[in-house]
């Protein structure tokens, strides 16, 4: 789907951090639509166009470090509650007073925690493949530390800067393609294979992912797309979001256990580990989503949801939106 089929306005907006590069299409109520990792804007191009059809304004953001998007260079700049204050910025740029904001991977995290922290402004939250999970129990950085065994777990992997720098930057394209590959439904690694999420002692996270086929959802051209992005921005400041987790668990101390308390919505892979390792997360849902409205786990379906399944992504969150209160 090109940019110029999709009719979208492109434009860029103040920050606390500088500037968001913010992609729109529509009228109406605004929907502000948050990216993950290894993500862009462009990962909402499905979900725009009929978001606008129903009567919205779908606005779908670069998060700070990503695409046209500032780039700040102190890696503190990267903390939840700066990107919680770069989703109020934009709305208010935008002319608005509310939104609902919808986040997937990363952003849904970003998402959940706008709506936690700024009731004031985001009047529902949709959550895509990472379930809503409170601050809480022990620091970040202990916990990911001990999963794994001999192993490492990716996002402490992740923790020095330019150490997954030097294993992506020598080729985006390939690194990608194997990542996007890895947690789709169609082309995840079968029962008993090396788990992707887990690094060897001395190995690389791509010495698991599958090569040679790329998951159905993502064609050439719209790799080029991603990989292009990053080409040219770099991979530390997507980074630098998993390096700032000790930072928000200190940060959100006072949040402790708290429940998000506007309508919401969650939506679930199957096949996705997000959904399986937080199945707990899922179940306490009554007590930490009391507004949750729709609650769906689509068979088959890897960790690039709303691309993996973009026809049953939109009837879920349009059918959402139009249950809202006004």
């Amino acid at each position: 789907m090109s940019q110029q089929a999709m009719n979208v306005t492109h434009r860029t907006v103040s920050s606390p951090g500088g500037r968001i590069h913010v992609v729109e299409q529509g009228a109406g109520p605004l929907v502000l639509l948050v990216h993950g990792f290894p993500e862009s804007w462009y990962s909402w191009r499905h979900q725009l166009p009929a978001l606008a059809s129903a009567g919205y304004r779908a606005a779908a953001i670069d998060v700070r470090g990503y695409g046209r998007s500032s780039k700040p260079g102190d890696l503190e700049a990267y903390r939840m509650l700066e990107l919680v204050e770069d989703n109020a910025a934009v709305v208010e740029a935008l002319g608005e007073r509310s939104a609902v904001v919808v986040g997937h991977d990363w952003g849904s995290v970003i998402a959940a925690n706008s709506a936690l922290l700024r009731p004031d402004v985001f009047r529902a939250v949709g959550m895509l493949s990472v379930p809503y999970a409170p601050r809480g129990g022990p620091r970040p950085s202990e916990v990911f530390a001990r999963m794994g065994g001999d192993e490492e777990f990716y996002v402490a992997y992740f923790q020095e800067p330019g150490r997954a720098e030097a294993e992506i930057e020598p080729d985006v394209r390939g690194w990608l393609a194997g990542i996007y590959a890895a947690l789709s439904g169609d082309t995840t690694a079968g029962p008993g294979a090396p788990d992707p999420h887990f690094v060897s002692r001395g190995g690389r996270l791509r010495d698991r992912f599958p090569a040679g086929r790329l998951p159905g959802w993502l064609g050439e051209d719209e790799l080029d797309f991603y990989a292009g992005e990053f080409e040219r921005t770099g991979m530390s400041g997507a980074l630098h979001r998993y390096r700032n987790m000790d930072r928000d668990w200190e940060d959100l101390a006072g949040f402790d256990g708290a429940p998000i308390t506007q309508p919401s919505l969650f939506v679930g892979g199957a096949l996705d580990t997000s959904t399986t390792w937080m199945a707990d997360a899922i179940k306490a849902y009554p007590a930490t989503l009391p507004g949750l409205v729709t609650s769906e786990v689509l068979d088959g379906c890897g960790h690039w949801i709303q691309q993996e399944r973009p026809a049953e992504i939109n009837r879920l969150l349009t059918g959402w939106l139009a249950a809202l209160p006004a």
